[in-house]
């Protein structure tokens, strides 16, 4: 294909939506006109389902819920007054809550305005707030904000450090949709005992957010936090960034969260649109489904060229691949769909694994993030070179970049926005969010729920109480034991392996168990009760 062809493509597959100054490229995806005749279909098909999605249609039957996070940014739209109230009456709590903490009318324990906000969460709760927080808090927010995002002791205790002498500034928010998920559950059991230990009440200081009747709430309202919003049972964590969950952390860092969820309306208006060359989700589906023949069989390399959007590659990677990768389809048939998503950010990337992009194997398309404002208004950028800007160093290398693994037969995909700004991100977040949806339809799964993760849990809660088993017996018993022997006491020589893993763990960290001998040589170890 010469030049001429390429630039024909390109103004051809060309969209733009003038209100959100929004461009979508998807020309350099090598697909043909019969691939996408072929599909005309299978769109026509998730259009509908998307349409009865939105108007409250049990989209999730493995759970038989709906799916409602459109509905954040358009309550109007929700299936019932009651809902709509409901999510507008949220939106409300969120910023007269906001305001009160910014003016001091909800004082800190220590004295004067909280300075800080620590979040406590997992995954989606987690994942968005993280995101938005980077890409769009001010240079001096109202309140710092940090994270603990994990049940890695030492990951909280390096959060509690950077807060030692501030948690009577701190507002804790603690995340947690069923109020019983390992993760948040933890960090709020540590976080409180660390406010104990500092003698600083911590009830004062605590906000929840989750699912009306969960464990929290009533542990929230029965030791009076200072405050409850409610995340709804129709929203799943890896969409919730337009929920309570997202916009609480950022109306507290003085994120402009109306503008988030216009930005996010007015995407959602352009999503709907049942033509795919006029909606540019069902665009990223079509490059999506081509570009990985249906089954994902190439990986989704996410490029922003901005450091502000650099987690927005760890964003998505929850959106897609919990959504989108599924063993089952909804007729019961294996399947086993997915998209791998991974990134970090231009130009970052020219030194990084770009080298095998563009002559390794080739196992991927890459999706370009390009920001057009280089820097906030008003703010001159100087000349590096004659007539030559850092900014423009930036805009030449992901145009390079983009050409050079084009010429050696590497897809792409090119989204382009004005400016790093609220409205821009909730356009970002309705995109993908549809996109994964549409997607989704075509490839006849269900999108949101995530089985796979739940096993997980499960598997761990199992490890648990082998655990408690295995500390029990070797309490109980005089002298020492091989790790067969245990494995008979406890019932499970099938998971010999599993709870040479459990004393292994034990043993590192000082606790009821110590291991005899060579931990190399499992076979030959002597385990026994650590002496007290």
């Amino acid at each position: 294909m010469d030049s001429a062809q390429i630039w024909q493509r390109y103004c051809d597959w060309l969209y733009y939506h003038p209100g959100l100054e929004f461009f979508l490229d998807i020309s350099r995806i090598r697909f043909t006109p019969e691939q996408v005749g072929s599909l005309q279909s299978r769109f026509a098909e998730a259009f509908a389902a998307m349409q009865a999605l939105e108007a409250g249609a049990i989209a999730n039957p493995d759970e038989h819920r709906q799916v409602g996070h459109y509905w954040l940014r358009a309550p109007e739209l929700a299936p019932t007054p009651e809902l709509t109230q409901a999510i507008q009456g949220c939106i409300e709590q969120i910023e007269a809550f906001a305001e009160k903490i910014h003016h001091g009318m909800i004082p800190a324990s220590g004295g004067g305005r909280f300075t800080e906000l620590l979040c406590v969460g997992i995954g989606g709760s987690a994942l968005g707030p993280q995101f938005v927080a980077e890409a769009l808090a001010p240079q001096h927010p109202p309140l710092n904000i940090h994270f603990i995002d994990n049940t890695d002791p030492d990951g909280i205790d390096r959060v509690l450090a950077r807060l030692a002498g501030k948690l009577g500034q701190t507002l804790v928010i603690i995340t947690s949709k069923s109020g019983g998920t390992p993760e948040p559950r933890n960090g709020l059991v540590e976080v409180e005992q660390a406010y104990q230990k500092a003698g600083i009440p911590f009830a004062v200081h605590a906000v929840a957010i989750t699912s009306p009747g969960s464990k929290l709430e009533v542990q929230a309202r029965q030791a009076g936090w200072l405050e409850v919003f409610p995340i709804f049972d129709w929203v799943g964590g890896r969409t919730s960034e337009t929920s309570a969950v997202g916009l609480l952390p950022a109306a507290l860092q003085g994120i402009d969260i109306r503008a988030l969820l216009a930005g996010a309306a007015t995407m959602d208006e352009a999503t709907r649109v049942p033509e795919v060359k006029r909606n540019p989700a069902a665009l990223l589906a079509l490059a999506w489904y081509i570009a990985g023949q249906g089954q994902g069989r190439k990986d989704m390399v996410v490029l922003p060229y901005k450091d502000r959007l650099l987690l927005f590659s760890r964003y998505l990677q929850q959106l897609v691949m919990e959504s989108l990768g599924k063993s089952h389809d909804l007729k019961g048939n294996r399947v086993e769909q997915g998209i791998a998503v991974y990134g970090n950010k231009g130009s970052t990337d020219q030194h990084a694994y770009v080298q095998q992009l563009r002559d390794g194997i080739n196992n991927f398309f890459v999706t370009f993030i390009e920001v057009l404002q280089d820097r906030e208004p008003g703010i001159p950028s100087p000349f590096v070179e004659p007539q030559v800007t850092s900014g423009d160093y930036l805009s030449g290398l992901l145009q390079g970049t983009r050409q050079a693994l084009y010429e050696n037969g590497r897809d792409s995909i090119t989204v382009t926005i004005p400016r790093v700004d609220a409205r821009s991100v909730g356009a970002l977040i309705a995109l993908y969010e549809r996109a994964v949806g549409l997607y989704a339809a075509l490839i006849n799964i269900n999108a949101y729920h995530q089985p796979g993760v739940e096993a997980g849990k499960k598997a761990a809660s199992a490890v648990l109480e082998l655990q408690r088993q295995v500390i029990e017996v070797v309490r109980s018993h005089a002298g020492s034991l091989t790790l067969g022997q245990l494995a008979e006491k406890v019932g499970s020589p099938e998971r010999i392996e599993t709870l040479y893993f459990i004393l292994r763990h034990l043993h590192a960290n000082g606790r009821e168990i110590q291991l005899i001998g060579d931990p190399g040589c499992p076979l030959d170890l002597k385990i026994q009760a650590r002496p007290t």
